[in-house]
């Protein structure tokens, strides 16, 4: 059976998440469906990671094996046909290995939080980015940010439902963009690392923004991570800023 690489993007908001479930709609469910409108059977589709509900994805990679050999360009657009009205996209497609998998290939993923600040709420946004109306200091949560990266036992930013085997995990880049916009200021955490813990990037960014707003000290993440316990965090910030940004192969089959 031929196997495909999709490149997939997609708002969270209407989705309990990207795992199928029963009784509630899913990403990899829209995409399923969307497949067996094109070979009637059951499929089942990997993916690069497992988003919860909410999460958005601009970046998400899964794979699907199908029957015919497609051309992937007639396959992408086929797939977007029946998604329609979903707002999940395939944006491109190509023909891998028999043996290629979207999560074990997999060497880096990266995340983006999208996080405002500003008094208004949000409008033409809302669903999109974390609003705050208070201001924050990107320089003070860039140097609590620093404390995390490298290798750490991340068990203070792991979910208490986290199914890892391990609370290790080494974090390559957790950094502060600071985006200026007409009445507010936005702030972009780009997030880098081969894999992640259960909720480890919303930890992160809900802890940095108690050091944006003057609440913690950056010193104070160093203290919380060194506590190795799940009750040391600061609050776990709401889903809708949070994007899976891209997924990164030893080859880029999308080339």
């Amino acid at each position: 059976m031929p196997r495909y690489a999709l490149l997939v993007e997609y708002h969270g908001a209407p989705f309990a998440g990207w795992q199928r479930q029963n009784y509630q709609p899913s990403v990899q469910g829209a995409i399923e469906a969307a497949l067996a409108k094109l070979e009637p059977r059951a499929h089942t589709i990997a993916a690069a990671g497992r988003t919860d509900a909410g999460v958005h994805a601009t970046g998400q990679v899964a794979h699907c094996d199908m029957e015919r050999d497609w051309d992937p360009f007639r396959l992408s657009e086929a797939l977007n046909f029946h998604l329609k009205p979903a707002p999940v996209a395939i944006l491109q497609c190509a023909k891998v290995a028999d043996d290629w998998h979207a999560r074990f290939d997999a060497v880096e993923r990266r995340y983006l939080f999208r996080l405002m600040a500003r008094r208004a709420p949000l409008t033409s946004e809302a669903g999109q980015m974390w609003r705050v109306n208070h201001p924050l200091d990107a320089a003070a949560m860039q140097a609590g940010a620093d404390q995390l990266l490298g290798s750490h036992d991340f068990t203070t930013f792991r979910s208490s439902i986290c199914q890892a085997k391990s609370p290790v995990k080494t974090l390559d880049e957790l950094r502060v963009e600071v985006v200026p916009r007409a009445h507010g200021t936005e702030y972009r955490f780009h997030v880098r690392a081969r894999s992640f813990l259960h909720n480890q990037v919303r930890s992160f960014v809900g802890t940095l923004e108690r050091v944006g707003a003057g609440a913690w000290t950056p010193d104070d993440v160093g203290t919380a991570l060194a506590a190795k316990d799940r009750s040391a965090c600061g609050p776990v910030c709401p889903p809708q800023g949070l994007y899976l940004a891209g997924v990164t192969y030893p080859e880029n089959p999308f080339v």
